[in-house]
């Protein structure tokens, strides 16, 4: 059977990285040492609608973006953070740990055969702290450090290109928004991993639906 792609490219927080628990636990133990009691789903309702915000204005390091999304999701949900005190979320970044079926998935994928890579909004330095978690090593990995620019802008996806060459392609991530759209409109095919069982949108049809990563690697591996 002749195998239907030869690379496949992941997001990685909210595909392979369980971001919405670590930043759900951070604001809540860095909330907690001021005697506030933070509720960690509307901690993550707040900050899916802050942070494209603060990406879209400008690019900046994501260790800033996160800080400034901290200081304004803070300040929705009532809690008085200091300045000074933002950081703790990218600090809390390197523990953020890997959904179950990642590192699986990922082991299954690269032992028939598949080259593996990341298309990730975030800066070097914290992104290489993530891939400690992995079981596996990337053969690709495009950042928004490196494109100076963050999803669904077409940076990663238009570097990845230059880089991938002629290989068949396929990208898999969880958030319609920032990777299914712009995939789609690239003319990249892609995979949504749709964890959350989302309703699909017909202005952005992805190639492949999967609820995890199990399914997209049974899926990838039983096509050769």
């Amino acid at each position: 059977m002749t195998r239907a792609h030869d690379f496949v490219t992941f997001d990685c927080y909210g595909t392979l990285i369980d971001w919405e628990d670590g930043i759900g636990s951070a604001f809540r133990s860095e909330a907690a040492a001021d005697g506030v009691v933070l509720d960690p789903s509307r901690v993550v309702a707040a900050y899916h609608e802050v942070e494209p915000e603060v990406e879209a204005t400008r690019y900046r390091p994501y260790r800033d973006v996160l800080s400034e999304t901290a200081m304004r999701v803070a300040q929705r949900l009532g809690w008085s953070l200091s300045p000074d005190r933002a950081t703790f979320l990218a600090e809390s970044l390197p523990e953020w740990r890997p959904f179950p079926d990642a590192n699986p998935a990922l082991v299954e994928l690269a032992g028939a055969g598949l080259r593996l890579g990341i298309l990730s909004n975030v800066d070097d330095d914290l992104l290489d702290e993530t891939r400690r978690h992995f079981a596996v090593a990337f053969d690709l990995i495009v950042t928004a450090e490196q494109v100076r620019s963050y999803k669904p802008a077409p940076g990663h996806f238009l570097e990845a290109r230059r880089r991938i060459g002629g290989a068949r392609w396929l990208h898999a991530a969880q958030s319609h928004f920032h990777d299914v759209i712009p995939a789609h409109a690239l003319g990249i095919p892609v995979a949504w991993v749709n964890r959350k069982g989302e309703p699909r949108s017909d202005d952005a049809p992805p190639d492949a639906e999967v609820s995890n990563l199990t399914e997209l690697a049974d899926w990838l591996t039983s096509r050769g």
